[in-house]
């Protein structure tokens, strides 16, 4: 039996019934898909998830990859082969891919909605499938040579890697010391170490294309300090003419030179890879400018959508087999009657707190899905108004807002929550591989590290998407919330709540208004000005990123409870009654919970101070 329980119902009731995805289907620029159409791909996809991708996860965690040093080759488990081959044939990656290309126009919204079955199911295949994604990035970005190398990657499904991280130049992308020197033939060797890349050595693909960020020599008036003197370029595994796509049979210099050993996701091969140490490793500029991080940023959001995906999706799957569990699992009396020794033993879904650790479970999985799908209606309108030629910048502001609390919120609470409650639900049975929360756990806690810790998720928020932003996506999502909370939704039946959601939005513009404040209070240029005070905003940040994540689930799930309502208000079927009630009363019990604590944060934001900077080392 697979160990991946999805929850296709919801993912239908998000994409259909909150954000009525059916209004923009069959419309440019997805006139072909039409509203069954996707429903279809949704179920199929599902399908395909439960039956062909799920059943390979635990093995392919039991039997990792074989690292071969001699030969700087990876053999990958063959049960995970045989998954990544039926998601390659299956095509539905197509999605994700410019029509020339050979894709299929496709709303994000759809895209993601369906990604969450292959990343709850076994999420490597996504990770190693991305060829076809990083494919778009060269086509958009390149000349002509490199659209004609982008169609090779999608026709011979190579595999395809972000290279950004080194050893001693992490998160500081900008202390990236790899080099690369121009050749008289028009292309670049590339020299140095770089570290964490995933999927940059396998056995399922006949060619792996680097994509690799790296200084230019010898060039002037580039390849300077910090990021802005980096440069994007195209470094295959092996070489190929460039005109057909076939394999010279020469192989680049670009090897593996250690594969990690890692807690979880072990299937996917983390690796070390060396640039030009025995042999030149050849590559070209992507579209002759020097223009790296701004193209590798296409990469990097897209990535951090993923990654946010990816936890919401683990957490999903957790809740419903802990769910499982804890219907079946009879242990102790009913607490009415504790007292009495000869009471019938009940199924723990009588206990309260298993029921509180249930609902919150529930709550979660299902407030981050909404998170998710929420942000994917953003790259829904920049597409529609892209294609009609209108001015989509604030589309784009918004989904560039929301991206880090995707990322950032979605990982840590996706993790904490898998592990305090979905995994506490099994109890002692919960710590062993008999069941799948124990990889869940493991495989989750990477969600919170890669693509930007989630303190760095917490800078970009700040200076990048509020400061930088001038606050316009802020400003419209604060707008949207209020005349939520001053509307009359629910018919009376959300009022206490509404009235909560008002409160913590309050509170969370408290808290950025005591943030910019600091920020202000930094500045060199101004006469009272103590730069110091930048420390204050560094305390802050990554606090932003859990508040504005606790409020915009809490005003999602509410607003997924007054469709929920009306619907209640006809006929429905009795599994839809039960649904629409599990959504009202998770959204109750979310705000109730969650939202009042946003007040104590507002409090320990406003009185954070510099005497945790101006400690003694020595004193930790």
């Amino acid at each position: 039996m697979s160990h991946y329980k999805s929850n296709l119902r919801d993912v239908e009731f998000n994409l259909f019934e909150l954000f009525n995805r059916q209004e923009i289907l069959g419309k440019a620029p997805f006139e072909e898909i039409d509203a069954d159409t996707a429903r279809s791909i949704v179920v199929e996809i599902d399908r395909l998830s439960r039956e062909e991708l799920a059943p390979s996860f635990a093995e392919s965690d039991r039997t990792p990859p074989v690292y071969d040093p001699a030969t700087t080759s990876v053999t990958m488990p063959e049960a995970f082969k045989k998954s990544y081959r039926s998601w390659m044939d299956a095509e539905w990656w197509r999605l994700s891919v410019p029509e020339e290309l050979g894709g299929q126009v496709a709303p994000g919204s759809l895209i993601w909605g369906s990604a969450e079955f292959v990343l709850g199911a076994n999420p490597p295949i996504w990770m190693y499938a991305c060829g076809p994604a990083f494919a778009r990035i060269v086509f958009e970005n390149g000349i002509d040579r490199d659209k004609t190398i982008a169609k090779h990657m999608i026709e011979r499904e190579w595999g395809a890697t972000m290279v950004l991280t080194e050893p001693d130049a992490g998160s500081d992308v900008g202390a990236g010391r790899t080099k690369a020197f121009p050749n008289e033939d028009g292309t670049w060797n590339i020299e140095g170490v770089k570290r964490f890349i995933t999927s940059a050595e396998h056995d399922m693909s006949e060619n792996i294309m680097h994509l690799v960020l790296a200084r230019p020599q010898g060039v002037e008036g580039v390849g300077g300090p910090g990021t802005k003197g980096l440069s994007l370029f195209l470094v295959p595994k092996h070489h190929f003419d460039v005109e057909t796509g076939e394999l010279t049979g020469e192989r680049n210099g670009a090897h593996v030179t250690n594969v990690e050993k890692k807690m979880g996701i072990k299937v996917s091969t983390t690796c070390e890879v060396t640039f030009g140490e025995t042999t030149p490793a050849r590559g070209w500029l992507l579209g002759e400018v020097h223009d790296g991080i701004n193209q590798m940023f296409r990469v990097i959001e897209n990535a951090r959508m993923f990654v946010g995906a990816k936890a919401i999706a683990t957490l999903s799957t957790g809740y419903l087999n802990a769910l499982e569990f804890a219907k079946e699992r009879v242990q102790g009396a009913d607490l009415t009657q504790a007292a009495d020794k000869a009471a019938p033993r009940v199924t723990i879904t009588h206990h309260p707190d298993v029921r509180r650790s249930l609902l919150t479970q529930k709550a979660f999985a299902e407030g981050l899905r909404s998170l998710m799908l929420y942000t994917a209606t953003f790259q829904d309108e920049v597409m529609i108004k892209t294609a009609a030629g209108e001015d989509a910048e604030m589309a784009e502001a918004v989904n560039d807002l929301l991206l880090p609390i995707v990322k950032g919120y979605g990982s840590e609470r996706s993790w904490v929550i898998l592990g305090t409650e979905s995994l506490q639900t099994f109890g002692g049975s919960g710590f062993l591989q008999d069941y799948p929360v124990e990889q869940y756990v493991r495989d989750a806690k990477i969600d919170t590290l890669y693509e930007g810790t989630t303190a760095i998720q917490g800078q970009d928020l700040f200076f990048r998407k509020i400061v930088k932003d001038k606050g316009r996506a802020i400003g419209y999502l604060s707008n949207e919330i209020e005349q939520f909370a001053k509307s009359d939704a629910g018919n009376g039946r959300l009022k206490v709540e509404r009235e909560l959601l008002a409160k913590g939005l309050e509170d969370a513009t408290a808290i950025i208004g005591t943030i910019f404040t600091d920020l202000m209070a930094a500045n060199p240029a101004d006469e009272k000005g103590d730069i110091t005070n930048i420390y204050k905003v560094g305390l802050n940040t990554t606090r932003l990123v859990y508040v504005l994540g606790d409020l915009v689930v809490s005003w999602l799930l509410l607003r997924g409870a007054e469709v929920a309502l009306e619907k209640l208000g006809g006929e429905v079927s009795t599994a839809d009654r039960h649904f629409y009630e599990g959504k009202v009363a998770a959204a109750s019990f979310f705000v109730r919970e969650v939202l009042p604590k946003l007040s104590a944060e507002r409090t320990i934001a406003e009185s954070v101070d510099l005497s945790i900077m101006e400690l003694d080392e020595a004193a930790f």
